[in-house]
C-alpha cells in the first residue's frame, strides 16, 4: 500500500486529502503544518509520497522539498498550489519534485497523481512540463540537485534527452528515432542514472537550463 505525507498549513485542507486518499486505498501515515514538521515526517516514516504545500510558515514547501530529496530517499514530492504554473512550483521541479496538483484536484485525479509518481514517473506531461520550464528556466544557472555533465551521455542519449526537453513522450521518441519503445526507455533510464535525474520533470528542466533546448525550438521544426 502507497504510504503518504500529507503537509499543508490549513487543517481543513489536510483532513480533505486524508479522508479522499483513505477512501481510495491509499494510507496516509503523517501530517505535517509546515516544512519543518514535514522533514522530520519523512526521517521517521518512510513514506512514499508527500502532498506538499509551498506557502507554509517555519519552513516553506519549496526547502522543505529540498532537503527530503538531498536525503538518501526514494520518497516522491508532489507539490500542492493555488497558482497554475507558479515559478515556485517550477523551483520545487527544479529541485527533484515529481510534478504539483492544483488545490481543486478531483478526487480521482489526486488519488491517480499519488500512485503515478509511486511507479518512478512524473506527475507532469511533456508538454506542460515544457511549458513551466520555458517560462521560469534561466541557462546555465547551477542547480546542485542535477548533475549537469552531459558529456558522459553517447550521441543517442543526448539526443534522446534533447527531443525529451522538447516535450516529446516515450511513443513519440520511438517514432522520431525510428526505435522500439522498449530501446527508448532504456536509453532513458540510462540518461536517469548518469545525470542523476529522478524523473523526467527534471530531464526537461536540465535540458533547458543546459541551453540543450531553448523556448520555442520545437515548434520552429
Amino acid at each position: 500500500m502507497t504510504r503518504v505525507v500529507i503537509a499543508d498549513d490549513q487543517a481543513l485542507v489536510r483532513t480533505g486529502f486524508q479522508m479522499i486518499l483513505k477512501a481510495r486505498g491509499i494510507e496516509v501515515v503523517g501530517e505535517a503544518a509546515d516544512g519543518a514538521e514535514a522533514v522530520d515526517a519523512v526521517r521517521r516514516l518512510q513514506p512514499d509520497v508527500v502532498l506538499m504545500d509551498i506557502r507554509m510558515p517555519v519552513m516553506d514547501g519549496l526547502e522543505a522539498t529540498r532537503r527530503i530529496l538531498a536525503g538518501q530517499t526514494d520518497c516522491r514530492v508532489l507539490i500542492l498550489t493555488t497558482f497554475d504554473l507558479d515559478r515556485y512550483v517550477y523551483a520545487a521541479l527544479a529541485a527533484g519534485a515529481s510534478g504539483f496538483l492544483l488545490k481543486d484536484v478531483t478526487p480521482e485525479h489526486l488519488a491517480a497523481a499519488v500512485r503515478l509518481v509511486t511507479t518512478g514517473d512524473a506527475l507532469l506531461s511533456p508538454s506542460i512540463t515544457r511549458r513551466l520550464v520555458e517560462r521560469f528556466a534561466v541557462p546555465a544557472v547551477s542547480q546542485p540537485a542535477i548533475h549537469r555533465d552531459l558529456t558522459s551521455l553517447t550521441p543517442r542519449e543526448l539526443e534522446v534527452l534533447t527531443l525529451m526537453g522538447q516535450g516529446l513522450s516515450n511513443a513519440e521518441l520511438a517514432t522520431e528515432l525510428a526505435l522500439s519503445e522498449a530501446t527508448v526507455k532504456t536509453h532513458v533510464a540510462r540518461i536517469f542514472a548518469k545525470l542523476t535525474l529522478r524523473d523526467r520533470a527534471q530531464a526537461v528542466v536540465l535540458a533547458y537550463e543546459t541551453g540543450l533546448v531553448s523556448p520555442g525550438s520545437r515548434d520552429e521544426q
